[in-house]
C-alpha cells in the first residue's frame, strides 16, 4: 500500500509578527495559470513606462574652469577622484563626493591635449600644446612646497599614440621601429578606446559622424559601424564591463552604445550643454562624466532610470523581475516603441531626418546604377567597407 502525506514546516507559512506579509504557497503548474502571459505583458508594459517616467539621468554639474574642458582622466584607485584639463592649460582635481575642486594647477601654455593616471594612483601625466609631457603628484603639496611637476619631457612634436591627423589609425609595437598595421579612413579619427575585457578590440570616434569597432587582427573592415550622431564624434570611452561605450559629439550630445549594436540605446543632452569635447565612464559602471565647451563638467547616470542609494531586498527583487519581463517582451511592437522613444533637440531631430533622406537617396542611386549597368561592373560594397581607403601592413 502507498500512502502520501502532506508535511509542512510552520516556518514556511507562519508569520513571525502580525506586520509580516502572509505567505501563500503557489503551484507553478502552467495549466493552472491560463492568463499568465497577458498578466506578464501588462506588467512589462507598466515597467517600461515607469522607466521612461523616471528617466532623469542628470546628477550634478562641476563648475570652476575658466575655459572649455578638453580632456578628462580617471583615478584608478579612487572612484570619487577625477582630473580635468582645459583649453587654457589649467588642470583641476575634483572630488565627486563633495562635488568640489580640491586642487588647481597651471600646467601648460595653450591647450591640455591629453591626461592619464598611473595605475598605482600616485601620479598622473599631462600633455600640452607647449610640446611638453609633465608628471604630477596625485597628492596636494604641503604648505612649504611649491606646485612643481615631478618630471618634464620636452618633445619636438605632439605625441600621437594610435590616431593621427592624416586620417589613419596606426598600431605600434614599441619593440620595433616601424608600425605593425595602418588603416586609412575617409575622414580623421579623433579618439580611440580599447575594450577592457577583449584586448584585441577597439573603437574609433570619427569625423564622419560614426564610430567604428575594429579587431586588431583583421583591419580590412570594421566589425561594427555605430551610427546615430549628426556631427563629428570627438571622444569615446568603454564601460568597465566592456559591453557598452559612451561617445561625445560636436552635436552637443552624448550617446551610449551597446558594443554589439549599430544604434545607441540612450542619448543625453541639456539646453546649456555645448560641444562635448571629452567623456569618461566611471570605474564602478554607474556614472558618466563629460566636459564641454561652456566650461562645465557634468555627471550623468549610466542607467537613466536607476534609483540611487541603498535598495531593500524586496526592491531589488522587484527590479530584477521587471528587467526580465522587459527582456521577455522587448520585441513586442508597443513595448519596443516606448523603450526606444527619446526626446531630441530640434536641431538633432531635423539633422538626423536630413541625413536619413540623404542615405536613402544614395542607396537608391546606387541601385539604379547597378540595375542599368553590366552585371558585375558596379560592385556591391558593404557599409562596413565604404569608409576605409586602404590598409597598410
Amino acid at each position: 500500500m502507498k500512502v502520501k502525506i502532506l508535511c509542512r514546516n510552520p516556518d514556511d507559512y507562519v508569520r513571525e509578527t502580525k506586520n509580516d506579509i502572509q505567505r501563500v504557497p503557489r503551484n507553478y503548474d502552467p495549466a493552472l495559470h491560463p492568463f499568465e502571459v497577458p498578466r506578464e505583458y501588462t506588467r512589462a508594459l507598466n515597467a517600461i513606462k515607469l522607466d521612461r517616467i523616471f528617466a532623469k539621468p542628470f546628477v550634478a554639474s562641476l563648475d570652476g574652469h575658466r575655459d572649455g574642458v578638453h580632456c578628462l582622466a580617471k583615478h584608478f584607485k579612487s572612484l570619487s577622484t577625477i582630473i580635468s584639463g582645459a583649453c587654457n592649460g589649467e588642470l583641476k582635481v575634483w572630488n565627486l563626493m563633495n562635488r568640489q575642486c580640491v586642487r588647481t594647477l597651471q600646467a601648460h601654455t595653450g591647450f591640455v591635449r591629453g591626461l592619464c593616471s598611473r595605475f598605482c594612483g600616485t601620479s598622473f601625466f599631462s600633455v600640452g600644446d607647449d610640446k611638453t609631457i609633465k608628471q604630477w603628484k596625485m597628492e596636494s603639496p604641503s604648505l612649504e612646497e611649491q606646485e612643481q611637476p615631478i618630471h618634464t619631457i620636452l618633445g619636438k612634436t605632439y605625441l600621437l599614440a594610435s590616431c593621427a591627423s592624416d586620417r589613419s589609425i596606426v598600431l605600434y609595437d614599441i619593440r620595433q621601429a616601424t608600425p605593425l598595421k595602418k588603416v586609412i579612413m575617409d575622414l580623421r579619427t579623433n579618439a580611440i578606446c580599447w575594450n577592457p575585457l577583449e584586448a584585441f578590440m577597439f573603437t574609433g570616434a570619427n569625423e564622419d559622424y560614426n564610430l567604428y569597432t575594429f579587431d586588431m587582427r583583421d583591419l580590412d573592415s570594421p566589425i561594427m559601424v555605430h551610427m546615430d550622431h549628426v556631427s563629428a564624434v570627438l571622444d569615446v570611452d568603454y564601460s568597465p564591463t566592456g559591453k557598452e561605450f559612451v561617445s561625445a559629439s560636436f552635436d552637443k550630445s552624448i550617446r551610449i552604445f551597446p558594443a554589439s549594436k549599430g544604434h545607441s540605446r540612450e542619448v543625453y543632452h541639456t539646453k546649456r550643454m555645448q560641444h562635448v569635447m571629452c567623456v569618461k565612464w566611471s570605474a564602478d559602471n554607474k556614472y558618466i562624466l563629460c566636459g564641454s565647451d561652456e566650461m562645465n563638467i557634468r555627471l550623468w547616470k549610466a542607467n537613466a532610470s536607476e534609483k540611487l542609494g541603498v535598495l531593500a531586498p524586496r526592491e531589488k527583487a522587484s527590479l530584477n523581475y521587471n528587467q526580465k519581463l522587459k527582456e521577455k517582451f522587448q520585441h513586442h511592437p508597443h513595448i519596443k516603441r516606448i523603450a526606444r522613444h527619446r526626446h531630441l533637440p530640434k536641431m538633432i531631430y531635423n539633422q538626423s531626418k536630413e541625413l536619413r533622406i540623404m542615405r536613402e537617396a544614395r542607396r537608391r542611386k546606387e541601385q539604379n546604377r547597378r540595375k542599368h549597368s553590366k552585371p558585375g561592373s558596379v560592385p556591391l560594397v558593404s557599409e562596413k567597407k565604404k569608409h576605409i581607403v586602404a590598409v597598410v601592413n
